[in-house]
């Protein structure tokens, strides 16, 4: 833990604070409004988050107050001069990258390559809007044709305003850099709510983009569980919102933001399908399977925890998946070799059990699972588990599970692998394995899916947008689209005499 905060006199913990404004951290007036932060791997407490509490929770209002003062100049900014500070950003990042990978190991529990990956993914997000905000023309207003020659028509996108970004712990920083990078390019000024639960790497992104050149009051850090959320949601002096997390609480986010109608991107949750045809490669889908379903322990907004088998391939699949799975290596990061970390939490884990045990008393059966390593007694950890053939009603094949479950059915035809793949309400990704071009394209006009993988792993780059359908929720992010979901579309039609 970052040793720049303050330490609590009692063990020399870390307490981390309730909010930084404008430049400024604030602790909580109850020192004892807060949350311990464990390490996911060990179950020790780490550290201390405190929180906005009710005594001080105006600290949100001064945050978006912040927030406010500073849109006028920063929006007023060029593009390119944004751009710059984005690059800035990136660039700061990358020389940070062993902190920043070893604050997400030591938190999350994340094997040392999905860490790295997630600096990776922070760093290539703050790049790519740089490049567009040095694309001028995507700012400037350009002239449009129209049937009436006295006038001139104009179109220009310009920045929403304050944003108000809650961000979910399966993801820290990663989410983060998606949300902020657009918005700080388009103009707007940013409220930030990270999760209690994975704040330290958040904290030090903040100190990261401040020494980086980022205006005081430009990006602001507000701590605190759903009722800090709350208020964010429903400030008057905030545009946007863009809200990562379950379906159940964007619902809430969407109710609330309708009172004054803002602005709202909402990424959340997903029950998705992996296909496997009859013609494709079983060792390569195998290792697509493993890894849609139980990277980041399952939790996954975009796992890939239905598994739809062709038939005739169905028995060599199961056979290489069991083997696959029993290899895999469920222990701390510093374990050798290590595939898979713990789930973030002890309540989470719990969650994630309650869940598999429900299925299974409705009629679903294990068909394998994998072991944990020694080192794993004290951590969050939850070996891996497989269903065969669940019922497609069962809580396992309908609900997200959020944590390391697949499930497999089998299938004899591609009308009814797209029928058992779209009966959800759901709609984020999939992903198809076959080596038939036809059948390829067929699937993916067909799939209800915001992303469709064809025959790679889970590949996300900051060029192609983000989002679902149905419950996955409102709006993409990444990409030109997620540029333009922190701006207005505005028109202006001018005489010409």
């Amino acid at each position: 833990m970052a040793t720049q905060f303050e330490q609590r006199p009692e063990d020399g913990s870390v307490m981390l604070p309730a909010a930084t404004i404008a430049g400024t951290r604030y602790g909580a007036s109850n020192r004892e409004a807060g949350n311990a932060i464990h390490n996911a791997s060990t179950g020790e407490i780490i550290g201390w988050q405190e929180h906005a509490d009710a005594a001080q929770v105006d600290a949100a209002v001064r945050a978006v107050r912040a927030a406010r003062a500073a849109l006028d100049a920063w929006r007023s900014r060029t593009p390119e001069s944004r751009g710059n500070v984005l690059r800035k950003i990136a660039e700061s990042i990358a020389a940070d990258r062993a902190r920043l990978s070893a604050m997400q190991q030591r938190v999350s529990g994340k094997p040392a390559l999905e860490a790295d990956t997630d600096v990776s993914d922070a760093i290539a997000t703050f790049h790519y809007y740089a490049d567009l905000c040095a694309d001028t023309s995507l700012f400037a207003a350009d002239t449009l044709a129209l049937p009436d020659d006295t006038v001139t028509g104009e179109r220009q996108y310009e920045a929403v305003g304050v944003a108000a970004l809650i961000v979910p712990w399966n993801f820290p920083m990663v989410t983060t850099a998606w949300k902020i990078a657009p918005a700080l390019a388009a103009g707007c000024t940013v409220v930030l709510k990270p999760s209690e639960f994975t704040s330290p790497v958040e904290h030090l992104l903040a100190e990261i983009m401040t020494a980086a050149g980022v205006p005081d009051g430009v990006v602001n850090l507000v701590n605190g569980g759903g009722e800090v959320g709350a208020l964010l949601v429903a400030h008057p002096l905030v545009d946007k919102i863009s809200f990562t997390g379950s379906t159940a609480v964007g619902r809430k986010v969407m109710q609330a933001a309708a009172q004054d109608m803002k602005r709202v991107t909402l990424e959340l949750g997903g029950k998705s399908a992996l296909i496997v045809r009859a013609d494709a490669d079983i060792e390569h889908a195998v290792a697509l399977a493993v890894g849609g379903a139980f990277t980041n322990a399952g939790q996954m907004c975009s796992a890939t925890s239905r598994v739809i088998v062709h038939d005739d391939v169905y028995r060599k699949f199961m056979a290489i998946f069991e083997a696959a799975v029993r290899a895999l290596v469920i222990a701390p990061p510093q374990t050798e070799n290590v595939s898979m970390g713990p789930l973030v939490s002890l309540a989470q884990r719990a969650r994630v059990q309650a869940l598999l045990e429900q299925g299974l008393a409705d009629g679903a059966t294990i068909a394998f699972s994998g072991a944990l390593d020694n080192a794993c007694a004290q951590g969050f950890f939850m070996a891996p588990v497989v269903v065969a053939e669940p019922n497609t009603a069962n809580v396992l094949w309908t609900d997200e599970v959020f944590g390391p479950v697949a499930c497999v059915k089998s299938f004899r035809t591609d009308d009814e692998a797209i029928a058992l793949a779209n009966d959800t309400r759901y709609g984020l990704v999939a992903t198809v394995v076959t080596r038939d071009d036809g059948a390829a394209r067929r699937y993916r006009n067909a799939l209800r899916a915001g992303l469709v993988w064809i025959n790679t792993p889970q590949l996300i780059f900051p060029q192609v947008s983000w989002g679902g359908l149905g419950l996955s929720g409102i709006g993409r992010e990444l990409g030109l689209a997620g540029l333009r979901s922190y701006q207005e579309l505005r028109h202006c039609i001018v005489s010409r005499g």
